[in-house]
């Protein structure tokens, strides 16, 4: 089941969530009170380094009727579309760069290049995501309507198709982006308003038609005037940049929020919850992966989606020294920092939606202490050895070693079992 008690689950007091929230908040006011040029510039190069990468790509296949060229092009374009979406898109519609007061970069007036509406995506993202993040029947990412991620969504025969629904969705992720605040089953139900839901879907056909038409008729139809492209090359060359953008964002996405240890919670997690329990469950429901300066970018810094789902509207290019600060925070209070290189978190994503297209009678793991699902119910029936403080080292103990204490305690019983066989 998910964890319906943030607090229990963690091992903190009352007092420890207050000191905890005043040690982050200090981390913002730190950051907010440090913002400048230099995180001006940051903006300001990325986009115009940006722009011209798009530039350059397209420009190049105005003579993709030739392979080298055509995977030039395409590679080239794929990665300005990554960029736009990840590190520019995403992170201006959080919010991140209001302060400037530039009405260019501002999350009010940026649409970005994909066929979701960018009102819409805030809306959903930044409201329903962010607050209620991996509450369970709230957020909607939390599988994305289509996939089962956690045991304590009722399995069906639908779930079978896990993988394949996952491989549909990856290739096209912007395009699940865009349907899902329309929320198109409720509207046939009759469950949401009517005149409301109209207005949107209009808009998104007005947006995907727009998006359809640059791509995939008026560039290819442009090149066309080259000898060296055709329509069919350039058309299939946006497509390919297009998949790539798509492929890598769901993958992005994804280990930000279902590898192993990104915890979901019960509506009964939020309710009276103040800023330091928020704060709390935001540490506990995301996940990082490894990365350098270039993955960085590529990610739009989401490598950090824990800090990012604590300071969603910081500048992005700051969220590495933050991460210094909350790892610091984690080892003070003994939670998990759950972090992994980018293929094993990717890897282990693949893993939990493969397990859970099973019905749970075939899962080997309980519903409280799975790699996948987590409540702080696997802490009654072992009773864990856990003291508020090590005597030997001084250290407080919290819910990394008690975690460890029970697994600890289930391999020692499943070795003892092994040898009476």
């Amino acid at each position: 089941m998910a964890v319906t008690d943030v607090a229990a689950f963690a091992h903190l007091t009352d007092s420890d969530i207050e000191n905890l929230m005043a040690e982050l908040d200090e981390v913002r006011r730190e950051v907010e009170s440090s913002r400048g040029d230099r995180d001006a510039r940051y903006i300001h190069r990325t986009i115009a380094a940006q722009r011209a990468l798009e530039v350059a790509g397209r420009a190049i296949l105005f003579r993709s009727a030739y392979r080298a060229t055509w995977w030039s092009g395409a590679a080239a374009l794929g990665v300005a579309k990554i960029v736009e979406n990840m590190e520019i898109g995403h992170n201006v519609m959080h919010g991140q760069w209001d302060w400037m007061n530039d009405p260019e970069i501002h999350s009010s007036t940026w649409e970005w290049d994909m066929s979701s509406v960018s009102k819409h995506w805030r809306l959903t993202h930044n409201f329903m995501h962010h607050k209620y993040t991996n509450i369970l029947g709230v957020d909607h990412d939390v599988g994305f309507g289509l996939l089962r991620v956690t045991r304590d969504q009722r399995w069906t025969p639908w779930n079978l198709g896990n993988l394949f629904l996952n491989a549909v969705l990856a290739l096209g992720f912007e395009w699940g982006i865009g349907l899902q605040p329309l929320e198109l089953e409720n509207f046939f139900a009759g469950r949401t308003d009517r005149k409301v839901s109209l207005k949107r879907i209009r808009e998104f056909l007005v947006k995907a038609g727009r998006q359809v038409f640059k791509d995939y008729v008026a560039f290819p139809m442009l090149t066309m005037l080259s000898p060296g492209a055709s329509y069919k090359s350039t058309l299939t060359a946006d497509f390919f940049a297009n998949m790539i953008r798509n492929l890598w964002s769901n993958a992005v996405i994804f280990c930000g929020h279902f590898p192993d240890g990104a915890e979901k919670f019960a509506m009964t997690a939020v309710c009276g919850e103040n800023r330091g329990q928020w704060y709390l469950r935001q540490m506990l429901g995301a996940a990082n992966f490894e990365a350098g300066p270039l993955l960085r970018l590529m990610s739009g810094n989401l490598c950090y989606q824990i800090e990012h789902h604590l300071f969603p509207d910081l500048p992005s290019n700051r969220l590495h020294l933050i991460s210094i600060r909350v790892k610091g925070i984690c080892e003070k209070y003994d939670l998990p920092y759950t972090t992994g290189s980018f293929p094993a978190q990717y890897a282990k994503t693949w893993r939990t939606i493969a397990k859970l297209s099973l019905p749970d009678r075939y899962l080997h793991d309980t519903a409280d202490d799975a790699p996948e699902t987590r409540s702080e119910q696997m802490f009654l029936a072992t009773a864990p050895r856990v003291a508020p403080v090590d005597p030997a080292t001084n250290r407080r103990l919290g819910l990394k070693t008690a975690i460890a204490d029970v697994h600890q305690r289930h391999r020692a019983r499943t070795t003892v079992g092994r040898l009476h066989q």
